[in-house]
This record gives structure tokens, C-alpha cells and sequence, in this order.
């Protein structure tokens, strides 16, 4: 009977579940986005939590389909968003709190990580990402970090301190009419637009970090102006996020030496924004490397989770022989 490890994952944007073989090797992933009213922004933890207890039962039973006749030897969740023992959502504490009970009913060990950890694991999946070190670079609403992986050694390089990239995305998306989260419907508009680097680059190389709250500042007064396209003001965001990324990948290698990223996380898989980055970086470092993860696997998911709670099983399953 073939070995699985349940995967759970309860951000602040969707409820997932996710299931993995015991060599690594993914089954299934099923996910559901929490319900935001139309000119909303997100929701609150409280609503968000409130939105994972009702939606996990459902999105549970889609992955109970997906793995009938396989036995789980292990479940894993992502406790908290990053490393830094200050993190905590009250949010990850749903999938965590279901976690350790269907380890305890199953009898099963039941493994913890953190939703980062979680999205760069998922990103590596058919990345073509090599083995070894390399930087990893963090884009969704809630985090925009540029981080250095060596072995299992997560550690912190910079990013932003101020909006995140999916920040200024759903902002402005919403301010234009769009639905929350917003990523595919500014994508829509930006490849019909046409961007001149209208928004600059504000950056500080010193704490390795890009500011986007002026860039955002910027979008608001052209969106109530009412004079600039909407197809044009999605571009120049694209545009400006790029070089942003871009900007932080090539520092992050000179510095590091490490010239292999993987991005991962919801804003990254824009077809537009990929393609935008591989040349913006491409220009600044030529011998630079990046990969993406899969679009499914960029988002929120629990395929991280899963495929992390393998390998801790493994691990302890070798230290017992």
C-alpha cells in the first residue's frame, strides 16, 4: 500500500490541503480561496480563521477522493509564516490545530513547518531548480523577502519594509473595479497596456531592500485622475515590480555569490512578471539563474507541507534503523 503525508496549509488567502508520497512525489492538492466580498481588500484574521473552519471539511473531502486506498504515515502544517520565532497568525493555527488531531485519531507523528519553508519546497517541484544553494525570493501579499538557502539554513536578506508585492497588486486592482485578489485580472489588463518606467525604483543597498508604498501612492492619484488607461497603469506596475525584483536578485547574487533563484509565492506566477524579471535581471546579470515554481504550486498551498513532512519522516524514520 503506498505511503502518504498529509500536507495543511491555512493562510490568510486559502485553505489547502496537499498529500505527498513518502519519496517525495506529489499526489494531490486541493485548495479553496477564502470568500472576500467584491471592493474588499482581505480579510480580517477573525473572518479568516471563522472562513478556514467552515471551508476545511470540504476541501479535506476533495483530497480524501484523491488518496483513497493509500495509508498516511505522517501529517505536516504550517504553523506559523516564516522562521523568526516572533511569527505567528492566528490563521495557521486551523491548520494546525487539524493537523494534530488527525495524527492523533490515525496515530501517526505529526510534523510542523512554516508557510515559507512551505512555498519555496513547492516552488522547487519540476522547477528545474538545481541541487545546492540558492536564493529565494518570497512575492505574495503578505511577505516580499529575498532569502539565502544553504542546506536547511533559511536566512533573512532583505525585501521590502514597507508594501509588499501582492499589496500593491490587489490595491490597485481594487481600486480599478477588480475582484479580490486582483493578480489575474491586472494581468489581463497589463499585457494590453504599455509601460514607460513611469514609477522608480526606490531602493537601499546598503539593508538590501526596494519601497513600493511610493510607487503605490503613485498608482492611486493616476487611477483618480482619470486620465491614464487603465491597460497602461497595470503595465507600468508590472514593469516596476520587475526591475524591483530584479534589482534584488542581482544584488542579493553579487553579495551572496550565489547565483541560483528560485521564485516562489501568489504574485510569481504571472506569466507577465516572469517574463518581465528574466529580462530585467538578465540585462544586470547575464550568467544569473532563475527558476519559478509551477503556477499551481505558486500560490497558497500545502504541497510544501506535504513534501516537508516527507522528508522529516524519512529523516526520523533513519535515525530509528
Amino acid at each position: 500500500m503506498r505511503e502518504i503525508v498529509i500536507g495543511l496549509d491555512t493562510s490568510c488567502y486559502t485553505t489547502s490541503c496537499a498529500a505527498a508520497d513518502t519519496d517525495g512525489a506529489v499526489i494531490a492538492s486541493c485548495r479553496k480561496l477564502l470568500p472576500v466580498p467584491l471592493g474588499g481588500r482581505g480579510l480580517r484574521q477573525s473572518e479568516a480563521v471563522f472562513a478556514h473552519v467552515r471551508q476545511i471539511p470540504e476541501v479535506m473531502a476533495q483530497l480524501g477522493e484523491a488518496i483513497r486506498g493509500m495509508r498516511v504515515a505522517a501529517v505536516c502544517a504550517s504553523k506559523t509564516p516564516r522562521d523568526d520565532p516572533d511569527s505567528y497568525m492566528p490563521v495557521f493555527q486551523v491548520g494546525d490545530a487539524h493537523a494534530r488531531a488527525l495524527a492523533a485519531v490515525l496515530d501517526v507523528p505529526c510534523f510542523s513547518s512554516t508557510h515559507q519553508r512551505g512555498h519555496i519546497a513547492a516552488a522547487r517541484v519540476d522547477s528545474g531548480a538545481e541541487p545546492g544553494d540558492l536564493l529565494a525570493v518570497h512575492l505574495s501579499g503578505g511577505t516580499t523577502e529575498i532569502l539565502s538557502l544553504q542546506g536547511e539554513e533559511l536566512t533573512l536578506l532583505g525585501g521590502t519594509a514597507d508594501l509588499h508585492a501582492g499589496q500593491l497588486v490587489d490595491r490597485a486592482g481594487v481600486a480599478l473595479g477588480l475582484p479580490f485578489p486582483a493578480g489575474p485580472y491586472l494581468e489581463a489588463l497589463a499585457v494590453r497596456g504599455h509601460a514607460q518606467a513611469k514609477l522608480p525604483l526606490s531602493a537601499e543597498r546598503d539593508r538590501l531592500q526596494v519601497h513600493l508604498s511610493g510607487a503605490e501612492t503613485q498608482v492611486q492619484r493616476w487611477i483618480q485622475a482619470g486620465g491614464m488607461p487603465p491597460e497602461d497603469i497595470a503595465a507600468e506596475i508590472y514593469d516596476f515590480l520587475a526591475r524591483s525584483v530584479a534589482w534584488l536578485v542581482t544584488v542579493a547574487a553579487e553579495r551572496t555569490g550565489i547565483h541560483q533563484v528560485l521564485i516562489a509565492g501568489g504574485v510569481s506566477s504571472s506569466g507577465l512578471l516572469r517574463e518581465l524579471v528574466r529580462q530585467r535581471a538578465g540585462k544586470r546579470m547575464p550568467d544569473l539563474k532563475i527558476y519559478f515554481g509551477l503556477p499551481e504550486y505558486s500560490g497558497d498551498n500545502a504541497v510544501g507541507a506535504a513534501l516537508i513532512g516527507a522528508g522529516m519522516l524519512k529523516a526520523q524514520r533513519g535515525k530509528r534503523a
